[in-house]
Formats: C-alpha cells, structure tokens, sequence
C-alpha cells in the first residue's frame, strides 16, 4: 500500500516538473503569436560593463515618466501603459500601479527612483540572448551603432500582450541584429 502511495506521488511531481515549463513556454509563444509588436528606442549603455554573458545588454530611452507623485518607491512594481507613435515606436501615456481601463496594453516595470517630479524605471526585456559565437560581435555592434547619435537606428521589437512582454529581437539599420552582425564579418 505504501509503495502505490509513493508511485502516485512520484507520478504527480513528475507531471508538475512538465507542467510547468510547458507553460511557461506556451504563455511566451502566446504573447509572440498574439501580442502588439511594438518598438523600443534603444540608447549606448554603460561601455565600462558593455557585456555579461551571451546576451546583450540593452538600455531603452523610455525609462522614466514625468509625475509628481511620491508614492512611487524604489522597487515598485508598476505598470506603464503604451501606445504607438506616428513613427510605429512605443510611447507613455501613463503610469499606474494599479490596473486600468481594460484594452490599453502596457509592460510591467520597475520603479528604480523617484526624484519628487520624475519617476525612473527599468522596463523587464534589457537582455537579449544570442549564439555564443555571435554575441560579442553583436554587443560591438549594437554599442557602435548607438554611440552615432546621427545614425541612431537601433531598436528592439518586443511583442505585448495584457502585461506580458516577449524581446524577439533587436533591429539595426533595419535588419536583425544577428544578420547585421553576419553581414559586417562578410564586408
């Protein structure tokens, strides 16, 4: 009797262990399927810790949203509410921490400093994972390419839906970062 007991529970651990990552998989392939692509303006970051890993580390210039509002506090778990500008590019119409009108899309950040007027944010999609091989190629890339303020085409697409966000990829010049980064090892 005690033996079926443990096989019952080994079985159900064992489903959960499925499960789980299943999911989680579904949801992010949900979100590429069905979310709103929008695209992030990206900015240079940090040269002195320009690369962590096989990703690349990405800054967005949407990072902050003018409110006089104390009550937003480093750690804060928010949610910024967006729309598309005339150029297809993601802009703030507001920020909340609790939800709001049902339909809006939006991303959910977190607050990194309140200045009494202005509040910081980090948005959850600042690393995008390459192959090994390519990665430092593309980090070099991406870096040169935002350092040239008058050639500033760089961004990321990121797929949204109810509050989920999915990085597919990050565009420069107009092509996939990992074919530009092919492409400039061909030249």
């Amino acid at each position: 009797m005690k033996t079926i007991h443990i096989l019952i529970g080994f079985i159900v651990v064992a489903l959960v262990q499925i499960f789980v990552p299943l999911q989680m998989i579904w949801q992010q392939e949900d979100v590429l399927e069905t979310g709103k692509v929008y695209k992030f303006k990206t900015r240079p970051i940090d040269p002195t810790d320009p690369f962590r890993g096989k990703y690349i580390t990405l800054d967005y210039e949407m990072n902050s949203f003018v409110l006089a509002d104390t009550t937003y506090i480093h750690g804060d778990e928010i949610r910024v509410y967006i729309q598309k500008d005339s150029q297809g590019f993601a802009k703030i119409t507001t920020i909340s921490k609790e939800p709001l009108e049902a339909g809006e899309d939006y991303v959910i950040a977190k607050v990194t400093s309140n200045s009494k007027e202005v509040i910081n944010f980090e948005l959850p999609f600042n690393r995008f994972y390459m192959e090994e091989t390519k990665a430092y190629d593309a980090e070099k890339a991406y870096r040169d390419v935002n350092r040239d303020s008058l050639k500033n085409n760089v961004y990321a697409l990121v797929h949204i839906k109810e509050g989920r966000s999915v990085l597919k990829d990050v565009i420069i010049d107009g092509m996939p970062i990992q074919e530009y980064v092919e492409k400039g090892s061909i030249d």
